[in-house]
């Protein structure tokens, strides 16, 4: 039987470091206030698209799994802010990795949209349609904030991730998931005025999140705990037998929540939205890396990963990872650090909104 192992990874996030501190400056917030509802003390906003983070990422994917572009047969690429409406964006990563020509999609599930994405490749591998590919989430969040609307804005980062999957005879990989969108629940979570419907093209294009965070976190929870058990039930396993916990970094509140209802071991949680925010689609791939890259994980582990976004698109997996913990290779690639201060970055933006900066 064929599997899909994990065999590479690589992450991007931004040089510009943005504390709550620097926040209270143009929102009405308290570093407190952001703290104690959201878990929150800084994220990352970038100065380059979204498939440019992607593109970094991807190549230090690829070099950690000792692997060349000309290797991989597709690249799924989950986003919210892609770089144009069309073509889409995976098709630029595909064409900056020189990739020849494997195939290039979008997933735009928001927060869900990457692990959309490794659940769809992962059965595709097991199905013998592909052999090797990338599945990557990249988010530029930064650009669609609302600065009077303080329980959203502060709450998004940018930044990237990565993984490589190749067929494996190894039982690696995903072992069980589930996808999953809960009925009626559309309009908690929205960015409007974007996409080509007629009319929202009169004036310049700045973006807005509509955000219902009392409905969103009831619905979070409940469903994200539902996938995970069901997850869990399909693999024969129960939640002991989990060594480690990777869920979208959306609020600390909701984090804990669905760890005490799974009744996960907080120890087991991995946790980077404090220092990330909440990165979207790029939330779980980057805390996968960071718990790679900091040792947490050592090889062998059963890691279960849960989401939830927009939609309400909800899903969740068994991962088994494999004994890979240490890069083939590293990238000569970079993107240069950003030099300028948030205020110089994001001016457009806080112009439109009415923010004084100075």
């Amino acid at each position: 039987m064929n599997y899909a192992k994990f065999v590479g990874w690589g992450s991007y996030l931004p040089s510009l470091v943005v504390k709550n501190r620097d926040l209270v400056h143009f929102v009405d917030t308290t570093d407190e206030w952001i703290l104690s509802r959201t878990g929150i003390k800084e994220r990352r906003y970038s100065h380059v698209s979204t498939g440019e983070m992607a593109w970094l990422s991807a190549e230090k994917a690829l070099a950690s799994a000792g692997m060349l572009p000309s290797d991989l047969d597709l690249i799924i690429l989950g986003s919210t802010t892609a770089n144009d409406v069309c073509p889409n964006t995976a098709s630029y990563i595909k064409n900056k990795l020189k990739a020849g020509s494997a195939a290039a999609i979008d997933i735009n599930s928001a927060c869900t949209s990457w692990l959309y994405g490794v659940a769809m490749m992962s059965d595709m591998i097991k199905a013998g349609s592909i052999k090797t590919g990338m599945v990557i989430g990249s988010e530029r969040l930064s650009l669609g904030l609302d600065w009077n609307k303080r329980e959203s804005c502060c709450l998004f980062g940018d930044g990237a991730g990565a993984v490589v999957l190749t067929r494996s005879n190894e039982k690696l990989g995903l072992i069980s998931s589930r996808i999953s969108c809960v009925p009626d629940s559309r309009e908690f979570l929205e960015i409007p005025n974007w996409g080509i419907q007629p009319g929202i093209h009169t004036n310049d294009l700045h973006l807005s999140m509509n955000f219902d965070g009392a409905a969103i976190f009831k619905r979070a929870v409940k469903s994200m705990s539902l996938d995970c058990q069901a997850v869990l039930n399909q693999a024969g396993l129960t939640i002991k037998d989990i060594d480690l916990f990777i869920p979208h970094q959306a609020n600390i509140r909701i984090i804990n929540a669905v760890g005490s209802k799974l009744g996960v071991d907080p120890d087991k949680t991995i946790v980077t939205i404090d220092r990330f925010g909440n990165t979207s689609a790029a939330s779980i791939p980057i805390s996968l890396c960071e718990a790679l890259e900091s040792g947490i994980i050592k090889g062998g582990e059963t890691i279960l990963l849960a989401s939830f976004g927009a939609g309400l698109s909800c899903g969740a997996a068994i991962l088994k990872w494999g004994a890979s913990t240490k890069h083939v290779k590293e990238t000569h690639f970079s993107i240069p650090s950003y030099q300028g201060e948030v205020t110089e970055l994001l001016s457009d933006s806080f112009s439109y909104h009415g923010i004084n900066c100075s």
